[in-house]
């Protein structure tokens, strides 16, 4: 840091911090108008957050408000925002995570706690969605935890997990989809810490939210 009341001249210590003398004098230049139109977006988006920088511009445009795309999504890089949307794949494969063999094929559920799967769905909202897991008994289809999200890592996965298992035992089989979710070793550990839990997986997705909340 440059400082004027240094014994050193500003010349010399611009140069030992290889800084511009002229930066010094600098003083940052706020438009107004961009003032105006960071505020018009923080309260389009506090209604609206999943508009992306087209929509908030014709947005704009209906409003007789003047600004590009371009213009919009800097200044909502400002702001820290973006629109919230749908990921097309809720539970993509990792690459570099284990994967499981699927233990399930012709075995027949005939007790509670035989088998445990989990899988994450969404929820519409009125000005958007969260994500929902759930972990579920096959034989019962009863819902042993759930936890909700905004976002698609793996925490709200392990908190639920772990919840069923503190408040329900141990079951004998746990599948899952190959979901970098339920790959991560966060999950993965809270399952092999127990010692007798056989670990399931299937890319096809037998065991989705969707279709165990239709019956």
């Amino acid at each position: 840091m440059v400082n004027k009341d240094a014994d050193l001249s500003l010349s010399r210590q611009c140069a030992l911090l290889s800084v511009s003398r002229s930066s010094l004098y600098y003083k940052p230049v706020f438009s107004a108008r961009d003032d105006d139109l960071r505020k018009r977006i923080d309260a389009i988006y506090t209604k609206r957050p999943t508009w992306g920088t087209r929509r908030i511009r014709v947005e704009f445009s209906h409003a007789g408000v003047r600004a590009s795309r371009h213009k919009v999504s800097e200044l909502m890089s400002q702001l820290g925002i973006a629109a919230i949307y749908r990921k097309p794949n809720l539970s993509k494969r990792h690459p570099a995570h284990e994967v499981y063999p699927y233990l399930l094929r012709g075995v027949e559920i005939s007790k509670a706690n035989q088998v445990w799967s989990t899988d994450i769905t969404y929820i519409p909202l009125r000005n958007g969605f969260v994500y929902l897991t759930a972990v579920i008994d096959w034989y019962s289809h009863c819902v042993l935890s759930w936890r909700l999200s905004t976002s698609l890592d793996s925490s709200f996965c392990v908190d639920a997990v772990k919840e069923a298992l503190a408040n329900y035992g141990v079951p004998e089989v746990f599948n899952t989809d190959q979901g970098s979710q339920f790959t991560s070793s966060d999950f993965i550990d809270v399952l092999k810490e127990k010692g007798t839990i056989s670990i399931s997986m299937d890319g096809r997705g037998r065991a989705g939210l969707d279709a165990f909340f239709k019956h």
